[in-house]
Order: structure tokens, then sequence, then C-alpha cells
């Protein structure tokens, strides 16, 4: 069996904000349904993987800097597509974009996504682009699914970001760790 640093090397990384457990729950039940794989826990990502290394060299500086955000808003509503790539629930957040940037600067990775930055477009993924899956018919079924949040978003407070680790390939990210937000 691996050890834990070992463990570690493949693991990859993200800092997200946990959907709350009744939404989490619609999130499961549409991924079964719609045939979509389960990459994740239900979340919005808030730091994605790039400069989270597995030596976790970077954790400290991250809590301290998720430590002086307020806790701030979600609000999460009807289904979007990335064409594609993705298909999600969309996210209003100024809160959560605002932790995002802040963690940007404290992190400073020497790489990032071309989506990082204050123009990220905050969501919740519900299905991501595989062989076997019809994105627009995913979409198509999303939208219905989640009608109502577009005429009435599912609004929560944020008191904590979590720390999310892939084991490696094929596995799924999961939370390990939460990292409160100011009190």
């Amino acid at each position: 069996m691996p050890s834990a640093q070992e463990q570690r090397s493949t693991a990859s990384f993200l800092l997200g904000v946990l959907a709350p457990q009744g939404l989490s729950a619609r999130v499961d039940a549409f991924r079964a349904a719609s045939g979509a794989s389960r990459e994740s826990a239900a979340h919005v990502t808030v730091k994605a993987r790039s400069g989270l290394s597995a030596d976790l060299a970077w954790l400290e500086s991250a809590r301290a800097t998720v430590a002086q955000a307020p806790a701030f808003e979600v609000r999460v509503g009807g289904a979007g597509i990335f064409p594609r790539r993705a298909v999600y629930l969309r996210v209003d957040s100024p809160g959560l974009v605002e932790v995002h940037v802040a963690l940007l600067h404290a992190l400073r990775p020497a790489r990032r996504f071309g989506y990082e930055g204050p123009h990220m477009t905050p969501h919740l993924t519900l299905a991501q682009a595989r062989r076997h899956l019809d994105l627009n018919g995913t979409f198509a079924q999303a939208q219905a699914a989640f009608a109502d949040l577009a005429v009435q978003p599912f609004a929560f407070t944020v008191t904590a970001l979590h720390l999310f680790m892939k084991p490696g390939p094929g596995g799924i990210y999961t939370p390990v760790s939460p990292l409160p937000l100011a009190t």
C-alpha cells in the first residue's frame, strides 16, 4: 500500500465551496439520471489546481488569505453550457470572485488557467464532456431539472472554503479539510 506521501505526489488539489446538502442531493440525482459521471462532490471552484502543488507548500498562505475574507453569499441559478466542455449551474457571487482574486495574488501560481482571474465564471459543474455523453442533450435535461433555479436562485452564505483532493487519474475530488473565512 502506498504511503500518504506517495499518494499525495500524484494527487491534485483545488479550493471550493461545498454545495449545501439539499442542493448537493439534487446534483447527485441529476448526474445519476443523466448518465454524467461523478467527477467530484457538488461544489463551486474558488481556486483551480494551477499552482496547488502536491507538496502543499501553498496551503498555509491559502489558509491565511481565506481567514481574512468575510463570509459571502452564493446564488445558484439555472443551467448553462460551456460548448464542448461542460454543463453547469450558474453562480452569482461577487464575494467568491473577490476571494478567488485574493488567492491568485497570495499564491502567485507560475502558470494559471485562462479562465482564472477577475473575469472567472463561477459555476457548479453538473457534467463534463465525455465520449458517451450528449452534452447538448444533457444541457436540455439540466434546463428542465433545474428550471426552478432559473426563476428563483438558491442562495446560501459561505463561512468556509474546503480543500478538495483528487488522489490521482480516475479519482474524484473530495473535500478533505475546511478553511474557515473570517468570523
